[in-house]
């Protein structure tokens, strides 16, 4: 099929890059034109695509990137993998809007849309549907097809392809053909009855874990007050083989996903219900302070080597919002940083895995022994595998710990 992938950031690129491997046309489309050019040459910035496997369906011509809108005309099938942020509290759906009426202008009689991006339950048919409706004249379920798959992505157990998909369309023929085109991409596909299902699925997933990280962030304050081990208690409850989940602490929660989709369910709630998801809205509050608690945990710190935070020279290490991640999004690192500046604390910050122009909240140093050594206070907020947490413990004066993976008596945990 000729198929048109809009958004080619860490969710289209990897389903574009696969849906050409399997031997579709695949238009990769993006309003980022330096993304795109980093793209045509071959240059992935996406981890789970190697650079090799974007310029062998390059080379093949069955993918092509590109800005320009002409180059959709005439697709089979559009996969919408847009972003869904927030926008003080309110879900800003403007990506998946003007992409909507970027594709229904040129949406011809059988071709199918498939909204991958999250949102709130009704969005396939409330909103994306109506829009690809009004700007081609056509009709959705009788003239071309529509659905809902959210996008999921892998991990070092799962791959992306080894994902079990959800799938749904508006109608039945649209669930039959958007289930055989994910079935030519994923191991395992699994339909469900409609798109609103499909939908709340995701936010279930999502609000799962953004929930249990903010349980387990809290049980953290909580136990470092009454003396006691949190790490060494959660590996004791993980004995239990079954009944339990196990989630660590961190320095809060980021990136483009968890500290977002919970809150759409909430503003749903809220403005079609009239209730407040009240699980929802005390994990982002517990979430949002957890900043706030390193920086107390670090001045404290500080203060019993007869330090004021004030003129302290401290190092971050790890300023991605999750391990070994490329993405600088919403990460806690930024609002760490923020508040020991404000301090009046002299932050530097190491972090490895993103390129040497990307723009960081404080100045950028690399993680050696004599920077390490030169900190009052070392904060380790993501244990990326490119530090040297041996040289770490060896050369610090003072670390706190926020994962859990250095000793020695100068080293306090989370």
């Amino acid at each position: 099929m000729h198929v048109v992938v809009a958004g080619q950031g860490y969710v289209g690129l990897p389903l574009a890059v696969r849906a050409a491997e399997v031997g579709h046309r695949v238009v990769g489309y993006d309003v980022d034109t330096d993304r795109i050019k980093q793209i045509t040459v071959g240059d992935s910035y996406v981890r789970d695509v190697d650079s090799s496997r974007l310029r062998a369906v390059l080379d093949s011509g069955a993918y092509a990137a590109t800005a320009d809108t002409a180059a959709l005309a005439g697709f089979d099938l559009a996969v919408i993998t847009v972003p869904t942020p927030l926008t003080e509290g309110v879900p800003d759906l403007t990506y998946i809007e003007s992409c909507a009426r970027t594709l229904g202008e040129r949406l011809r009689p059988g071709a199918t849309v498939v909204l991958e991006s999250t949102s709130y339950p009704g969005t396939t048919e409330e909103m994306l549907l109506p829009i690809l409706e009004e700007v081609s004249g056509l009709k959705g379920g009788v003239d071309f097809l529509a659905g809902f798959s959210p996008e999921r992505i892998g991990n070092k157990r799962w791959s992306f392809d080894g994902t079990p998909k959800l799938v749904s369309g508006i109608n039945a023929t649209s669930l039959d053909v958007i289930k055989g085109f994910y079935d030519g991409i994923f191991q395992t596909t699994v339909p469900v009855s409609g798109t609103k299902v499909a939908e709340l699925a995701k936010l279930i997933e999502n609000t799962f874990r953004f929930v249990n990280i903010s349980m387990v962030n809290e049980m953290a304050m909580l136990a470092a007050s009454l003396g006691v081990n949190i790490w060494e208690a959660i590996d004791a409850a993980a004995t239990k083989p079954f009944g339990f989940t196990r989630f660590t602490p961190g320095p809060g929660i980021g990136g483009h996903c968890l500290p977002v989709d919970p809150m759409f369910l909430s503003w749903k709630a809220q403005q079609e219900l009239g209730v407040p998801f009240r699980f929802a809205e005390l994990a982002a509050d517990v979430n949002r302070h957890m900043p706030d608690y390193v920086v107390r945990r670090v001045v404290e710190g500080l203060d019993k080597r007869g330090l004021p935070a004030r003129g302290s020279r401290v190092l971050l290490l790890g300023l991605t919002y999750k391990f070994n991640a490329t993405d600088l999004r919403n990460s806690p690192s930024a609002r760490v940083a923020e508040l020991l500046i404000t301090l009046g604390a002299d932050v530097r910050g190491a972090e490895p895995n993103v390129p040497s122009d990307a723009k960081l909240d404080v100045p950028r140093v690399d993680a050696t022994p004599d920077e390490v050594a030169a900190a009052d206070a070392v904060v380790l907020l993501m244990d990326h595998p490119r530090f040297d947490l041996p040289m770490i413990e060896r050369c610090a004066t003072y670390v706190l710990d926020c994962r859990n993976r250095l000793s020695g008596a100068n080293i306090e945990t989370l």
